[in-house]
């Protein structure tokens, strides 16, 4: 068989953080990632181009696509990448139902386009696994990921093959496991695998359409939240862990392996650590393969649980500890991690704990960011102009119940505005630069403060609102590093006032997965992929609520 492939493509990505206030709408995609647009969106997977402004040059999308196209060359086939749409938003609160039900039905919509040009032969889509929607009602097996994929395949039908990327911090039910052929999430930790995680689901899907293989996926579900210290793949504890994935993916009969360490802000009832193994079941004995890489990388995974993230300091303990670093400031900086208030981690950005602190110490250069919609769009109305000092009251605005209001006198020195962040003002506060932005605070790379018109050579102290990334792009001028803690959504223990269905590690004692893991599974195995809605109607429950 060598006639023409049609295989179509889209992304719906954001990870929400279920205790932050601050709802997620259709305006915050626009805002960052928004290619509904076929021709451009097509053009933005190729090797040059930018696919996600401001984060990726190429990203999962651009692997896929590439990957096709390299296929299509080895094998002197036509293969077309059918584009569709291309949504990521910052990580922050709960999607709006509004706002999820358009994205969904704009996918759809531009699935049915597709299929009036031709038939189909398989789907690609790149999620993220930790989204959390206002107002969807869930069986306890669902998540919203798994209700995308419910309602793409009400358009495509069930004989299409559908092939699934995630983000490792995402949650995995039954539901997904049921409907999905083939689902791949990254393998690194800070994440620098997306295309190629894009590129593995291309191969796959072809080799599944033209019969080469048939995916089947092996699932094991951890009752366990936090775990693997740092959770850095190439580092203690985990580095053993993922070494070890990386062999038993060598094996012929497994077509791919992903541990999901979970984002632990998540409000789905039945959270956990898990293990896919995706095997070929075209291949005898494949299944016995993939059961014990399984069980084993979840025994390796499950042995970790009690080795949690580091201790973070205090404001007061940070700032010491920077004092001490005279000479290595000299070359670089100090880069703090507020870690207590994590915008890529869905944090609201507006923690003034650390901001506060760091006014205090005169002795060092200090750049700082947080999130004020409000002042802002007030010094903008007012027409402030360089230089102008002006009295300033921040934080408490997006979360009032938390933290606490700083009201402090700063003289302006820029004003500007940045993809994503929309306007921005910059305060000068003592030895502080306090980049005040309308949108996210997504300080994760030196470029925010350089956009800002902030060179990050000059500062002694840089603050991030990042567990992870920032150690890459901070690299060549990071001289040491200090996770602070200031009390808020993205604390570890914060993520112990959810619901779970179970008892959980590392809030609650539990001796051993198997049991747990034992009765999610049994849950796929009464799934019918076809079913136009949840199978129990009288077990569907709402989710959560975002205040439990």
């Amino acid at each position: 068989m060598n006639r023409p492939l049609r295989i179509a493509f889209g992304r719906i990505n954001q990870e929400t953080n279920a205790l932050s206030p601050v709802t997620t709408s259709i305006d915050d995609f626009k805002a960052v990632h928004w290619l509904d647009e076929p021709v451009e969106l097509l053009r933005r997977c190729q090797w040059r181009p930018v696919e996600v402004e401001g984060m990726f040059r190429n990203a999962e999308l651009s692997g896929f696509v590439q990957a096709l196209q390299k296929i299509a060359r080895k094998e002197r086939r036509t293969i077309e990448a059918v584009p569709l749409l291309s949504a990521w938003a910052v990580p922050s609160g709960p999607l709006t139902r509004a706002c999820f039900d358009t994205l969904v039905e704009t996918m759809c919509a531009k699935l049915r386009a597709a299929m009036a040009d031709g038939d189909l032969d398989a789907v690609y889509l790149s999620l993220h696994g930790a989204m959390n929607v206002d107002g969807l009602p869930l069986c306890p097996s669902q998540t919203p990921e798994s209700e995308i994929v419910r309602r793409v395949r009400d358009v495509v039908g069930d004989t299409v093959p559908v092939a699934i990327s995630l983000d490792l911090h995402g949650n995995v039910g039954a539901d997904l496991i049921a409907r999905s052929n083939f689902i791949q999430g990254y393998q690194t930790n800070p994440h620098r695998d997306h295309a190629a995680v894009g590129a593995r689901c291309a191969r796959v899907l072809v080799d599944t359409v033209l019969g080469r293989v048939a995916p089947r996926m092996v699932w094991r579900s951890l009752p366990m939240i936090l775990g693997g210290g740092n959770t850095v793949d190439f580092l203690k504890p985990l580095r053993a862990v993922f070494q070890r994935l990386k062999q038993l993916e060598d094996d012929d009969d497994i077509l791919g392996i992903t541990l999901m360490t979970v984002h632990p802000w998540n409000r789905h009832p039945e959270l956990g650590w898990s293990v896919l193994v995706a095997v070929d079941d075209n291949r005898p004995g494949a299944g016995d393969v993939g059961d014990r890489a399984a069980d084993e990388l979840a025994g390796l995974a499950w042995a970790v649980r009690d080795q949690l993230p580091p201790t973070m300091k205090s404001p007061a303990e940070a700032i010491t500890r920077a004092r001490s670093r005279t000479w290595l400031r000299k070359t670089g900086v100090v880069v703090m991690s507020d870690a207590s208030d994590v915008v890529s981690a869905g944090a609201p950005g507006e923690n003034t704990a650390l901001v506060k602190a760091l006014i205090g110490a005169t002795d060092l250069v200090s750049y700082c960011t947080l999130r004020d919609p409000e002042l802002v769009a007030s010094l903008w109305s007012h027409h402030r102009q360089v230089g102008d000092v002006v009295d300033v009251s921040l934080g408490c605005k997006l979360d009032p119940g938390r933290g606490e209001r700083l009201t402090v006198t700063a003289r302006i020195e820029r004003l500007g505005t940045s993809h994503g962040m929309g306007r921005n003002v910059v305060l000068a506060i003592a030895s502080v630069r306090l980049v005040v932005v309308e949108g996210p605070a997504m300080a994760v790379k030196p470029a925010y403060y350089k956009e800002a018109g902030l060179d990050p050579w000059k500062a002694d102290v840089v603050v991030v609102k990042n567990f992870f990334p920032f150690l890459l792009f901070f690299a060549p001028l990071m001289r040491d590093v200090i996770f602070v803690k200031t009390d808020g959504v993205t604390d570890f223990d914060a993520a112990f006032t959810l619901t779970f269905s179970d008892p959980v590690s590392p809030r609650d004692p539990v001796i051993d997965w198997r049991d747990t893991d034992a009765r999610r599974r049994a849950l796929s195995a009464t799934l019918d992929p076809a079913a136009p809605s949840p199978p129990s109607p009288a077990s569907i429950i709402v989710a959560v609520d975002r205040a439990a």
